[in-house]
Formats: structure tokens, C-alpha cells, sequence
């Protein structure tokens, strides 16, 4: 039997074309022609398929044991069929192999080698895809939604790479319609019997750490770094960032003029607000910066808990220190890694040298200071 030259030829275009190893698709239809002979045959024979990758031709034996006496014609051949056959040095014991052509067997083996060469190209492209998707775990791609069911949005990234976008990683203020083209963050990617599963995220904080990072030059360039991001998505984060340039504003530089740079990264993100502050490696002074922009008149470590401070403020920055819902301490916490209570200043208690040192470089006097 042979399936040609031509069909030969279509398996070094497909080697070329979609890098698949010619060896590999070969062993693979040389597997599948034995499935398929023993299934034709109706037995469980020890088969063996031999594909000329030259010219197509193949060869199909059934192994067999040289016996003296016949019990199973499927594994044993007697010597004297052995020595009918050419095989006039077949000894009792030893396996041998027949070759054999069986009618009707040419239509199989060619539908069987597309099916093989079929499945192979899917499994080829499977591959690429996950070997390229997996690179790209923590980084973000561009992709349009075309369909959400039950909460679960599937994303096209390309042409032809399909993603899912779970609900829990989806920002809640925002919808997902067919045609919605938007940027995401690669989450994870996973081997699957149908292929790669990539699962993207619009809520992840490496979300808006990425979109700094393009926005914000200084970033990309190491002049900004990151120190750590708090993020409820669609509605708020803060993000703390310090700069290895003195004469560069990190805050003033992620905001950008006009607050240009930090506004396309809240459009993208379905206008949620972006707190952008000054790190500190003094933990007093980065909780302080964190409830930024409520003004702090002292913190108090706990000694009674670790990592945990007593915060206070005057009245009138009381709902600006807790924020909405608790929001604003409560990305402040997340942001430092300390446990933060806000308290109200006494109204009866007398502002310090200290305070009012703190209020004139802000230049501001406390309201208790104030002529009527």
C-alpha cells in the first residue's frame, strides 16, 4: 500500500510551514495505522508499520513466534510456513515478522494518516499557544470581549486564542459587551485536554502596576519604582512609588500634567481613582502618607499588637481619613501591611510647638491659632 508521493510532499510543506517534525507526524501515523489494522483485523496481533517517508509506501507485518506446532495463528507461525515464505533460517522460538496486505486495508490507511496528520496540526498549534501565553503570565494583552455567559466573559486575543475572563476577576462597576476591546492581565495559563486554558484579569493590581508602566516612562526607564500597590478594583487604589532620582517628583511624574498620565489609566480601568504616594522606609510616615488626603495630626504605635497604630485627626478630616465605606483606611492598611485605627483629636486639647511647626511648613495655621 503507499499514499503517494504527493500526500509525502504535503507532510514536508506542513514540517515547513508549522514546524512540526516530519519524524513526528510520521511515528504518529505509523501508530495509529497498527490501532487501526488490529481493529480491521478484529484481533490483538502483534503489529508492526513501517511508512517510507520518501515515497509513501507502506509496510504492515504481524510479528509471530516460529512454533512446531500451530495453537494461536495470530502470534505463531509454524517452521514449515516459514520456510514456504523465503524464511529458510526460521528456527523453532524465534520471532519473525510477515509482512502482509490485507484488501480493502489502502482506504483505511489514508483516511486513518488525515485523521492522524489532523489531529496533530491541532495539537501543534495547541502547543505554540501555550508555549507563548505561558511566557506571558503577569504581563498584559489586548483583547475583545465576544461573549459573556453566566458571568464569565470569553475574550479573542488575535486572531484565533480564545481566553476566559472569570467573574470574580472582572472589575464589578464595569459590563462586557461583544466588541468591547480591552487590555488585561494574563493570570494564569493551564494544559487542558482542549487545549490552553488562559485566564485573564481586569481586577488583578499587576493590572494597573502595567498600565503605570507603560503610561509612566520614568517607570519603564528604573528611574520610578513601585513599591507596592492596594487595589479595589473599579472604584479605588493607592499605589506607593519612591524614585532613585532626587530631582525627579515620583508623584508628580505618575500623575502627569494635567493629571493626563493618571487619567488614561483611570479611563482604562472603568474611571476607578488612583491614590499615587510617597513611600517610606519609616512606617509612621508611609501610614501617613497612605491616608493621603486626609491630614494626620499624630500617630501612635500600639504596644499592645503588633504592626498597629492609633491614628488621629481633627474632626473635619474624620470621614476623609475613614473614607467611604471604610475604603480609605482600609486600602491604607492593606497598602503598609499595618493595622490602622483612626481616632478624633480631642477638641479640647491644645495644639503642640509640634503641631503648629508641622501646620506653618504646610503652610497653614491650626484653626485654634487663627485670629477672629
Amino acid at each position: 500500500m503507499e499514499l503517494g508521493r504527493d500526500f509525502m510532499r504535503a507532510l514536508k510543506q506542513i514540517e515547513t510551514e508549522k514546524g512540526l517534525p516530519l519524524e513526528v507526524i510520521i511515528s504518529s501515523i505509523e501508530a495509529a495505522l497498527v490501532s487501526a489494522y488490529k481493529k480491521y483485523k478484529g484481533t490483538n496481533s502483534n503489529v508492526e508499520v513501517e511508512l517510507d517517508s520518501d515515497n509513501g509506501i507502506i509496510k504492515i507485518y504481524e510479528v509471530k513466534e516460529v512454533v512446531d506446532t500451530v495453537r494461536n495463528p495470530a502470534f505463531e507461525i509454524s517452521v514449515e510456513e516459514a520456510k514456504s515464505m523465503g524464511l529458510d533460517d526460521a528456527k523453532e522460538g524465534e520471532m519473525i515478522k510477515v509482512e502482509v496486505s490485507p484488501r480493502d486495508f489502502g482506504r483505511i490507511a489514508v483516511q486513518t494518516a488525515r485523521q492522524v496528520i489532523t489531529q496533530r496540526l491541532k495539537d501543534a498549534e495547541r502547543q505554540i499557544i501555550y508555549n507563548d501565553f505561558s511566557g506571558k503570565v503577569g504581563e498584559i494583552v489586548t483583547g475583545v470581549v465576544f461573549r459573556d455567559e453566566g458571568g464569565q466573559a470569553l475574550v479573542r486575543i488575535g486572531d484565533k486564542i480564545d481566553a476566559m475572563l472569570p467573574r470574580e476577576e472582572r472589575i464589578p462597576t464595569e459590563s462586557y459587551r461583544p466588541g468591547d476591546r480591552k487590555k488585561f492581565y494574563v493570570l494564569d495559563v493551564r494544559k487542558t485536554s482542549k487545549g490552553p486554558r488562559i485566564v485573564l484579569s481586569r481586577s488583578h493590581p499587576g493590572l494597573l502596576k502595567s498600565l503605570l508602566e507603560l503610561e509612566v516612562p520614568e517607570i519603564k526607564e528604573g528611574v520610578i519604582d513601585i513599591k507596592n500597590i492596594a487595589r479595589e478594583a473599579g472604584v479605588r487604589s493607592k499605589v506607593a512609588v519612591t524614585t532613585l532620582d532626587p530631582n525627579v517628583d515620583p508623584v508628580g511624574a505618575c500623575i502627569g500634567t494635567k493629571g493626563n498620565r493618571i487619567k488614561a489609566i483611570s479611563d482604562e480601568l472603568a474611571g476607578e481613582r488612583i491614590d499615587v504616594i510617597i513611600w517610606s522606609n519609616d512606617p509612621i510616615a508611609y501610614i501617613k502618607n497612605a491616608l493621603s488626603p486626609a491630614k494626620v495630626v499624630k500617630i501612635e504605635p500600639r504596644l499592645d499588637e503588633d504592626k498597629a497604630v492609633n491614628v488621629y485627626v481633627r474632626p473635619d478630616q474624620l470621614s476623609l481619613a475613614i473614607g467611604k465605606g471604610g475604603q480609605n483606611v482600609r486600602l491604607a492598611a492593606k497598602l503598609t501591611g499595618w493595622k490602622i485605627d483612626i481616632n478624633v483629636m480631642e477638641p479640647d486639647r491644645l495644639p503642640t510647638l509640634q503641631d503648629l511647626f508641622e501646620d506653618i511648613i504646610k503652610g497653614e495655621l491650626p484653626k485654634e491659632w487663627e485670629k477672629e
